[in-house]
């Protein structure tokens, strides 16, 4: 049983999926990890679809598809990839910058990663390595965002928040940037984070909190 949960047959498969197209730069003839990405890409989908259907047995198309979008988004891979410490085992090259945590790279790699255990191992290997990268966790896909648009649908009549930058502060290496967030009748809230999605999700996170407090 290797880190992600599976052990595979054929290494190479593993090796590949860990395979960066910069790491071609210096290896020409190297194999990168594309192909499986966007096979593992269909696979994940699939993964996370059929779980929250079984999971989730009372809840509708609508909130189902949210949350597949969370569990299967660049945010919750990088995630994922950060619990794993992947970065760490991409093969780059040799000249290259560290990743930020939020590389789509390492989202890549989770999902070329799952499809080479699909290839390896067929679905039950799929899922293995989905369980092990934690993807169908809660805390792996929370998402205000979301949950506040699914919230303010609800609403009669229905409505969607908005979000408006309202500056950016701080040097060029370290941003701080700041996000209202408003809802029509329900009101505004205002957050401060180092990326604008950040920032968007912490005020969608309270004006989720505003509008429990109004039902109270």
């Amino acid at each position: 049983m290797d880190a992600f949960g599976y052990s595979f047959r054929n290494p190479r498969l593993l090796e590949e999926a860990l395979t960066t197209p910069s790491f071609k730069m210096d290896h020409p003839a190297a194999r990168d990890n594309q192909r499986l990405e966007f096979l593992g890409d269909a696979v994940l989908g699939v993964i996370a679809a059929d779980r929250l259907y079984r999971e989730r047995t009372d809840e509708e198309e609508g909130r189902l598809t949210v949350d597949r979008a969370r569990i299967v988004s660049t945010e919750s891979l990088c995630r994922a990839a950060a619990r794993m410490s992947l970065a760490g085992m991409l093969k780059r090259n040799a000249h290259a910058a560290a990743l930020p945590s939020d590389s789509k790279s390492l989202a890549d790699a989770i999902e070329a990663v799952i499809g080479a255990a699909w290839i390896d191992g067929g679905l039950e290997a799929a899922c293995a390595v989905f369980d092990a990268l934690g993807l169908g966790d809660s805390g792996a896909c929370a998402n205000p965002k979301g949950d506040l648009q699914i919230a303010t649908q609800a609403l009669v009549p229905p409505r969607l928040p908005e979000y408006v930058l309202v500056s950016v502060s701080g040097p060029s290496h370290q941003p701080v940037f700041h996000v209202k967030a408003t809802v029509e009748g329900i009101g505004e809230a205002e957050a401060r984070a180092g990326s604008r999605k950040k920032a968007e999700s912490e005020a969608a996170a309270l004006l989720l909190e505003k509008m429990k407090e109004a039902r109270r």
